[in-house]
């Protein structure tokens, strides 16, 4: 059994000592890192597809609902630089422990507590305010995991493999937003009830971290690479900042959040991201309201979980197959993804039936599918090399960002007029297509 071997060293220059070239990633070590990865997107998308239903039976107003993903996101908004800084210090498999532990406890507590308040042991209220402060575990180290998986990978394999490496990890942060929410409803067992789904999915992430603990050798001192923060995972989206540094380069203090190359690209990020972050919040209570399934929520299950498989479905064909297949280039992934965006927004505002819910649904994250890269890429493409890590970092922020205020202010939107909210997604997708089109040059974005 691998043993902690304490602080990762910087790796010594590999003249004359062929051992100290990075060597291909063994399968079984890379199927772990995958599955750290993949449960904790499937996880949290699980949890986003029955809470809207939970937080009904509860007599929670939706606001409240998604106001714990605003606090667990601002959590890990503020704590991921410093675990991406710590897994540089400390080593990549006790950071990689650390996040799924948090994972799989913070899981069991919120199930454990929604347990409790679905029957009636305690109000819905203080049942919502003990499931936000047990939600801020994850938000406050599950960000350690993934920045640890990407060095990690990036460290250990050649340069003219590591794109397709760390493209295949941050790949399962899009099947998970598929598993997720398909298996929820499946996860709903007799005397668990409801709060099965976190249950189950806290389980599969200690089987996850024994594998870690017990299968996942310790870091080698002869290895280094630079980490960066990743945004929290939510249906739809990926990690997009973990393939903009494959050359693992170190990240400087030079570049400016408001450097003419990049505050554009930053700008039609953050614009996209809080699109993305109303609609994926909103799709739960959408299916609740034109379904009519208030008066009977646990109905209401298995068609959210389809609306959010049709848009991961959308978002893996996007980005594993239109992109690659069709080489779209950074600026026309932004025009294309913003069209698809407004159609999808739209289609959604005018549902009235579980199918068009999810056709407008599955619209709308191609258009995220498109975007995400398109902004990642454009970012990374408009600074120098030594830019990379810098830029990488700032990514991942905007990500993050997106989801701090989005959901409940777009919830928020929605209980007060449901065209409202659609209407200002549409327009902040006009808006980035106008901008891309007279602002944004073609050399830049490649």
């Amino acid at each position: 059994m691998a043993v902690e071997n304490g602080p990762a060293q910087p790796a010594p220059s590999p003249s004359g000592n062929p051992a100290a070239i990075p060597a291909a990633i063994p399968t079984g070590r890379m199927a772990i890192l995958f599955m750290v990865m993949l449960i904790s997107a499937a996880g949290n998308t699980a949890m986003q597809s029955v809470l809207p239903a939970i937080g009904t039976q509860l007599g929670v107003a939706d606001y409240w609902i998604s106001a714990a993903f605003t606090w667990s996101a601002l959590l890990w908004v503020i704590t991921a630089p410093r675990w991406a800084r710590q897994s540089d210090r400390r080593g990549r498999k006790r950071l990689m422990i650390l996040g799924v532990a948090a994972f799989s406890i913070s899981m069991t507590l919120c199930g454990i507590v929604l347990f409790v308040g679905l029957h009636g042991l305690i109000s819905g209220g203080l049942t919502l305010i003990i499931f936000a402060l047990f939600r801020s575990i994850y938000g406050g180290f599950g960000s350690a995991a993934p920045p640890a998986v990407q060095a990690y990978v990036a460290a250990r394999t050649e340069k003219e493999q590591r794109v397709k490496a760390l493209s295949l990890v941050a790949s399962s942060f899009g099947l998970g937003t598929i598993v997720g929410p398909f298996l929820a409803p499946f996860f709903i067992l007799p005397f668990v009830d409801d709060a099965g789904p976190m249950l189950i999915f806290a389980l599969i992430g200690v089987l996850v971290l024994l594998a870690l603990r017990f299968r996942f050798p310790a870091d080698d001192p002869r290895f280094a690479a630079r980490s960066f923060a990743s945004s929290e995972p939510y249906a739809s989206a990926q990690p997009s900042a973990a393939i903009a540094d494959p050359d693992g380069t170190v990240e400087r203090e030079t570049l400016r959040w408001l450097d003419p190359r990049i505050r554009g690209w930053l700008g039609i990020g953050l614009a996209g991201g809080h699109a993305q972050a109303v609609l994926s919040f909103v799709a739960g209570f959408l299916v609740l309201d034109r379904l009519g399934l208030r008066t009977t929520p646990e109905l209401a299950y298995e068609p959210t979980a389809l609306v959010l498989t049709v848009g991961a479905a959308a978002t893996l064909i996007a980005q594993w197959g239109l992109i690659p297949i069709l080489h779209i280039g950074a600026r026309n992934c932004i025009l294309f993804g913003m069209a698809f965006i407004a159609a999808g927004s739209l289609m959604l505002g005018a549902s009235e039936s579980l199918y068009t819910i999810a056709a407008g649904f599955g619209v709308a994250s191609l258009g995220f599918a498109l975007f995400r890269p398109g902004f990642t890429a454009g970012a990374s493409l408009a600074v120098e090399p030594e830019d990379q890590g810098a830029v990488a970092g700032m990514v991942a922020s905007i990500n993050g960002a997106a989801f701090v205020l989005g959901p409940s202010v777009g919830v928020y939107i929605y209980n007060q007029n449901a065209w409202a909210l659609f209407g200002l997604a549409a327009a902040l997708a006009a808006a980035v297509f106008v901008w891309t089109i007279f602002k944004l040059k073609r050399e830049t974005a490649g």
